[in-house]
Order: C-alpha cells, then structure tokens, then sequence
C-alpha cells in the first residue's frame, strides 16, 4: 500500500521522518567520509537527492510510498567507499550492487527501496526502474549530480538542518 505523507510534513521533515534510523546510524554517517561529485560527500548527496525527490513526488500529485522513497534516495549511493582510489574504473556501472547489498545488511528494505538502489544508475546501467519512486530517484540523482559537480549541494541548507537536529 502506498503510504500518503501528511501534508504537515514539510521536504526535511519527511526525509527526518521515514529515515530516522538511517540518519541516526554509524554506518550511515560513515558515507561523510567519501566524496561523491566536487566537494561533496556521499552523505550530503543521499539527504539532498532524498530531499528532492520528496520535492518531486509531492508537485507530481501522484501516490507514492514515501517512506520507500527517502529510504531508497538516501541508501542509493551506500556503497562505502572511496571510488576516486585506483581499482574503481567501473563505479558508475558497480556501485549499485555494492550499495544494494550494504543496504540490505544494514537495514530494513523493501523491494520497491531495493529496486530503487539497483536500477537508480538508468540509463547507464540498462535495466529501469519498475516502480514510479525508482524513476523519481534517477530524476532526482542525475539533478544533484550536475549541480554538486558544477557548484554546491541543491539543499545545502536543508542538509545542515537534517544532520544537526535529530
């Protein structure tokens, strides 16, 4: 059943909310460590996409499981470790069955927040999404992406917000 996010939840407190457990973890907090685009952590690229994307679901006026959806955009990227290194030419075609099974080790997910984190590469890797959040994700990372590598974090503000008032 697809989950309706109240309407007194705003983008931030909706990411807070379903991946409470995420954003409290150690494992999680480790993804700081590792850069993703720029200057950018792997960290700060999962709450923004996942802010974005709760962003997306909500003017698209569609039903969506939200709690898949921040779930799955902050766990997308938790593959842990630093792909820049030697040894990870292949990243951009890897990393999501890294991350698919760190997720899977480390927290509870569903199959539509697993489906998500293995295809969110789409189309670099060929196989789509099968569910709607899985596309919004892929909308929502290649946006981030672009914008890290260019200038700074879309939600830079909202990010600080997350990380320092649990």
């Amino acid at each position: 059943m697809r989950k309706r996010i109240s309407k007194q939840l705003d983008t931030a407190n909706a990411v807070k909310y379903y991946g409470e457990d995420i954003l409290n973890s150690e494992s999680f907090a480790k993804s700081h460590e590792f850069i993703q685009h720029g200057d950018v952590s792997v960290l700060e690229h999962s709450i923004s996409v996942s802010c974005l994307c709760v962003y997306l679901a909500r003017k698209s006026h569609l039903k969506f499981d939200y709690e898949a959806l921040v779930r799955g955009a902050l766990l997308h990227d938790y593959f842990l470790y630093d792909w820049h290194k030697k040894g990870h030419k292949l990243h951009g075609y890897r990393h999501a069955d890294s991350a698919l099974k760190n997720a899977a080790d480390d927290y509870a997910i569903s199959p539509i927040t697993a489906n998500m984190i293995a295809r969110h590469m789409f189309p670099l890797n060929i196989r789509p999404p099968r569910y709607r959040e899985g596309v919004i994700l892929c909308i929502a990372d290649k946006i981030c992406s672009a914008k890290e590598t260019f200038s700074k974090p879309l939600y830079d503000k909202t990010i600080e917000f997350i990380r320092h008032d649990k």
